[in-house]
């Protein structure tokens, strides 16, 4: 398990955009799991109805995806790669979680073909589904 700053060492994004504080590891090549506690003062919170929007959840499941490939490719001995959101397809948000409330989200890669990868997640608080989509993301810097 990485927590904390050491999630730095696998991402290249910085404060005040970091949106996951805990790495699970490897299920297996294809498939890891993360977390994020929301904090109240989290850049995606609305500051009236203290909910995480759902820009903040696509947010944390891209970083999600970031960190498996991060993770990956500095094991290897290799830099932290850089990688854009191809596109989002299939998303349902069944609710918005407020500050205070702890994402559990699970990253399936279910294609790998170059750079381009094909994720499908799905976003949990406790046993309540709260999310999931189809993430395309293209990896740019390897």
């Amino acid at each position: 398990m990485i927590k904390g700053e050491e999630i730095l060492n696998y991402i290249p994004q910085r404060t005040p955009i970091v949106m996951i504080d805990t790495f699970f590891g490897l299920e297996d090549q294809d498939t890891s799991s993360t977390a994020l506690t929301i904090a109240e003062d989290n850049l995606f919170v609305d500051k009236t109805t203290k909910k995480f929007q759902d820009s903040g959840i696509i947010e944390h499941i891209a970083q999600s995806c970031a960190m498996h490939v991060g993770y990956e490719s500095v094991t290897r001995g290799e830099g932290i790669p850089l990688g854009f959101i191809g596109s989002v397809n299939k998303l349902t948000v069944n609710r918005l979680p407020v500050a205070g409330e702890t994402l559990n989200t699970s990253i399936h890669f279910e294609l790998r073909m170059g750079n381009i990868i094909q994720a499908g997640t799905e976003v949990h608080i406790g046993d309540e589904k709260i999310a999931e989509c189809k993430m395309k993301l293209a990896i740019v810097d390897k």
